[in-house]
């Protein structure tokens, strides 16, 4: 299985059951209060099993640094990981922050994991550090202060790695991303079907500009840029250019959803991310908070209309609720996709809202199929 070369449909994959467009998942593995890294990781298996026997079309984990409350710093460990469990479901990185990385470690890692899961991996890239600076330091790339400004130059060296097609004369001309194209080249070798998907990622229109300009798939982080969704969107679809990947453009969405079999228990959830959120935009990252220390903490009039302003955007409450919030959220912005992450502090609660999403939208592997 996987074996074919890619296709712009497993790009776009196919919408399930009555969702309008596919649906797929966006797994932080989360670390809540009195839980550990060991628990979190075991979680993201369980959801990419749920996510495979439902239909989602993906799964993405995300890179982030020095963060007690978020396992996700190594995505392809993670994926490597996840393909060991899963068979037909669509894994990668939402997404590799590029200016932490040397492009050929980004291109041997993924390369690696094509040949793990061969026509199953995407590569999203992201052009922050997803840290504060001193981490960014630390990670060896950020010597140079312009690091994410040279984003689109390490993305052509990453792409002439994936590709193998730096030109004649260039200083890397002669240096290969293996597992990779030149394996078919060398004699005896037989050239791999597929490379993994490129995509670009962003919270703003810089990406979306660039990835419309080289014909790209464009994920736009609206669960936590809300607000420039809509002109991102726009501005991609008019920068786009036809390519060899895609002929027209594709959008997905990043959104926070949670629904709960009790509307109420679903507001309990979700307000234990938007604390973990403001500890975190306040210099305080911590662990996820239970719903217990959520309700109890007492927040000053300037923190609860931070909290109130990020509540606003995730979609909550039952099933029927969530899937009418997501159904709103696609006319609105004409997403191809939505990638659903559930901020919540137990992983049985987000197991569950992915497992009553899917049974709002009929997708396959309930108990009425």
């Amino acid at each position: 299985m996987g074996d074919e070369p890619q296709t712009t449909d497993d790009i776009r994959g196919a919408a399930r059951g009555s969702a309008p467009v596919p649906l797929s998942v966006l797994d932080l593995a989360t670390v809540g209060s009195g839980l550990t890294a060991t628990q979190a990781l075991r979680a993201s298996v369980e959801l990419a099993k749920l996510a495979e026997a439902r239909g989602f079309h993906r799964m993405w984990v995300a890179e982030h640094h020095s963060m007690p409350g978020v396992a996700s710093s190594s995505p392809a460990v993670i994926l490597a990981h996840l393909a060991a469990y899963t068979r037909t479901l669509r894994l990668g990185s939402g997404g590799v922050m590029l200016p932490n990385h040397a492009p050929l470690v980004i291109a041997e890692q993924f390369g690696t994991l094509e040949a793990l899961a061969p026509g199953r991996i995407d590569l999203g890239l992201g052009r922050a550090p997803g840290t504060d600076g001193a981490t960014a330091a630390a990670l060896r790339r950020t010597d140079r202060p312009d690091g994410a400004d040279d984003f689109p130059r390490q993305l052509d060296e990453l792409t002439r790695f994936l590709d193998d097609d730096f030109p004649d004369g260039h200083r890397y001309a002669r240096i290969h991303a293996i597992p990779g194209p030149v394996q078919g080249s060398v004699p005896g070798g037989v050239q791999s079907a597929s490379r993994p998907s490129v995509w670009l990622l962003g919270s703003s229109g810089f990406s979306a500009r660039l990835a419309g300009a080289l014909g790209l798939p464009f994920s736009f982080a609206h669960h936590f840029s809300a607000a420039n969704t809509v002109p991102a969107l726009e501005l991609y679809r008019e920068s786009f250019r036809p390519s060899a990947v895609l002929d027209r453009p594709y959008a997905a969405i990043g959104v926070s959803a949670l629904a709960a079999d009790d509307p109420a228990e679903a507001r309990r959830q979700v307000l234990t991310g938007a604390l973990g959120m403001l500890r975190l935009r306040t210099g305080r990252p911590g662990l996820i908070p239970s719903p217990e220390e959520a309700e109890a903490y007492e927040f000053s009039s300037l923190e609860r209309e931070f909290i109130d302003s990020w509540l606003v955007n995730v979609v909550h409450g039952g099933a029927e609720e969530v899937r009418d919030g997501l159904d709103s959220l696609v006319k609105r912005t004409g997403a191809d996709e939505l990638i659903i992450t559930a901020n919540a502090h137990t992983p049985a609660a987000r197991l569950r809202s992915y497992a009553l999403i899917a049974d709002a939208y009929g997708l396959p592997g309930g108990d009425g199929s």
